[in-house]
């Protein structure tokens, strides 16, 4: 993998979820686009590790991925799509404490084991019809269709192949919507979940101190 992408913020029960704990986001006028890093990436059936000196809460935040298959710039929104070689789901596990604490977010987000993806690239589904459930031991805790983001998987394609180059093996994550409780726990088994392309499964651990 080349680049890390990660939406901003892109679903009104997101922001409203999160406000409502004391941030105070806004509806992004526009997409806005961050970065996460690759070290952080594990595939499905690793183990998530909360490290030792992680007050918490650490909590899941279940995503479609897009997985870009060819180099892409200036594209026009109606042919960003033709960029992507499919798609995938990501998990991009948050410790909040940290998240308010970390101007960068470079521990909230970029712990190592903290961004599961998989379980497969799957081509040719519609990336604004998808349904994304996440389970925890089995109960179902979150289940969101892609239809509520703010700003489309095509409107993000565009508007960042106006300033980045995109490149095979990129990934872009989409954010999720509404809340993200409850906390992940040690020795919980968390699941996101998708018809089309199955189910990202990982075990929570906690790391030595």
């Amino acid at each position: 993998m080349r680049n890390f992408y990660a939406a901003g913020i892109n679903y009104r029960a997101h922001i409203e979820w999160a406000n409502s704990r004391g941030a105070s986001h806004q509806v992004p006028q526009q997409a806005d686009v961050g970065y996460r890093s690759p070290s952080a990436l594990i595939p499905s059936g690793a183990d998530i590790v909360i490290p030792a000196d992680s007050t918490g809460p650490v909590e899941y935040e279940g995503e479609l991925v897009a997985v870009i298959g060819m180099q892409a710039k200036n594209l026009r929104e109606e042919e960003a799509l033709a960029c992507v070689a499919g798609y995938t789901l990501g998990n991009d596990v948050s410790e909040r404490a940290w998240q308010k604490g970390d101007r960068t977010l470079w521990r909230a987000k970029n712990t190592d084991t903290f961004k599961p993806m998989g379980p497969f690239i799957v081509a040719g589904i519609d990336p604004m019809a998808q349904t994304i459930e996440v389970r925890i031991n089995g109960r179902t805790v979150s289940s969101y269709s892609t239809r509520g983001m703010i700003h489309g998987v095509a409107h993000y394609l565009a508007r960042m192949s106006r300033y980045c180059t995109l490149h095979p093996g990129d990934v872009v994550w989409f954010g999720c919507d509404g809340g993200t409780t409850p906390a992940l726990q040690p020795g919980d088994f968390v699941e996101v979940v998708n018809p089309a392309i199955g189910v990202l499964a990982n075990r929570v651990t906690r790391g030595q101190g």
